[in-house]
């Protein structure tokens, strides 16, 4: 493949999905480059250089916050009054509302009640840092219900995503729902089943990259972007084994286009050699590696986000966002690809305290570590197959 200029498309148009590819091209038509914000804001006042959210939510700091707030004083006065008819719990000095998760569980989850003072710096940190990659409501939502809670709290987190200049800036909402990843079917475990591709060209970074490989997992949706400066097949073997391969180990199958980087004596040769069925869509059905076209046209918005325009240095904030994208919970299998590929919730900047427990010895988290995964994966099956046969 030549080399492609250097004043190729800047990052925002470069969508390899049709559907947003035309409504980016609109924007583009506009501008020969990506909109600045003319306005600076609170939101929009970041430093693009840092990478890694300050941990603001101390316990420390909770403990005040809480004390100046009327309305948690007052559920605080209630609580002690009647303890244990209460859905609210007051324990070390703070105020905790009990929740129940997940549906057939009666197990209750404590979950620290917010205060009002608080929220905007939460959702700064849940939504607007790099580790959380600008992400929309419902994937905010899912991150921080499990930890916090306040009244109206999804009305919220709405509100402050809607007046997200950067998010008001560069999403581009769906006309239609994304097709149906038949006719593959879904694999019964993690790495059984990979799909990849490129995306790009991209205007070259002072680092060199212009392209990005991307590889998805189909059964957990982990995935791994890789940022390199072409898509030779020389390159391809390269990220593959060393990024991949050497971390995750050996898939069953890969499944991607037949582009020249794909289909090539190379890639044919390290197929044989590591060990793996290495399968390509065909012309007329591009769309059965679907999944990994879509999380292309997911990223570009997110780091046009967060990127520095006139350093273009959109490396730098790619795997921030594909962090957020993996910690993300994920609407088709309803848990987020850290917990399927990993056995538990990621912790984050932001996050406090993790729970502790104690294990005689390590086969002892072994064991329930195997029992955590199997129902996970069992549950993330059946929502496979319910969302690919609705």
């Amino acid at each position: 493949m030549s080399r492609v200029p250097d004043d190729t498309t800047p990052l925002a148009g470069a969508v390899t999905t049709r559907s947003k590819m035309k409504q980016l091209q609109l924007k583009q038509d506009q501008n020969s480059t990506l909109p600045l914000i003319e306005e600076e804001t609170d939101q929009t006042k970041e430093d693009s250089s840092q990478i890694i959210a300050k941990n603001t939510l101390d316990i420390e700091q909770l403990k005040i916050e809480q004390g100046k707030d009327s309305d948690i004083q007052q559920k605080i006065t209630e609580v002690m009054k009647n303890p244990i008819k209460s859905t609210y719990e007051f324990k070390d000095g703070l105020l905790y509302k009990l929740m129940i998760m997940r549906e057939g569980c009666n197990t209750k989850k404590k979950l620290i009640y917010l205060p009002s003072s608080m929220i905007n710096d939460l959702l700064q940190v849940y939504h607007s840092d790099p580790l959380s990659g600008h992400f929309g409501v419902q994937r905010t939502y899912l991150k921080i219900k499990n930890k916090y809670w306040w009244p109206d709290m999804k009305q919220s987190i709405t509100q402050y995503i809607q007046s997200c200049l950067p998010c008001q800036q560069y999403n581009i909402s769906r006309s239609k729902k994304p097709g149906h990843l038949q006719p593959i079917p879904p694999p019964e475990g993690p790495f059984q089943l990979i799909g990849m591709d490129y995306c790009g060209p991209f205007k070259r970074t002072p680092r060199g990259n212009q392209y990005v490989l991307c590889i998805t997992d189909y059964f957990t949706r982990w995935v791994v972007a890789i940022a390199v400066p072409d898509c030779s097949a020389q390159t391809t073997a390269e990220a593959l084994f060393n990024e991949y391969i050497c971390k995750y180990g050996v898939p069953a199958v890969i499944l991607s286009d037949q582009g020249t980087h794909f289909l090539n004596q190379l890639m044919e040769a390290m197929s044989k050699l590591v060990g793996y069925n290495h399968i390509y869509s065909t012309t007329y059905h591009p769309q059965s590696n679907g999944m990994v076209e879509r999380f292309n046209a997911t990223f570009v918005p997110q780091i046009a986000k967060l990127q520095d325009r006139e350093n273009n240095n959109w490396d730098e904030f790619l795997l921030p966002v594909v962090f957020a994208y993996n910690t993300g919970t994920h609407s088709t299998t309803q848990y987020s690809p850290f917990q399927l590929l990993f056995g538990r919730e990621p912790r984050l900047p932001p996050d406090g305290k993790l729970y502790s427990f104690t294990f005689n010895k390590p086969n002892d988290y072994y064991e329930q570590l195997k029992k955590c995964m199997k129902v996970m994966h069992t549950y993330a099956r059946e929502y496979i197959h319910r969302q690919q046969h609705s």
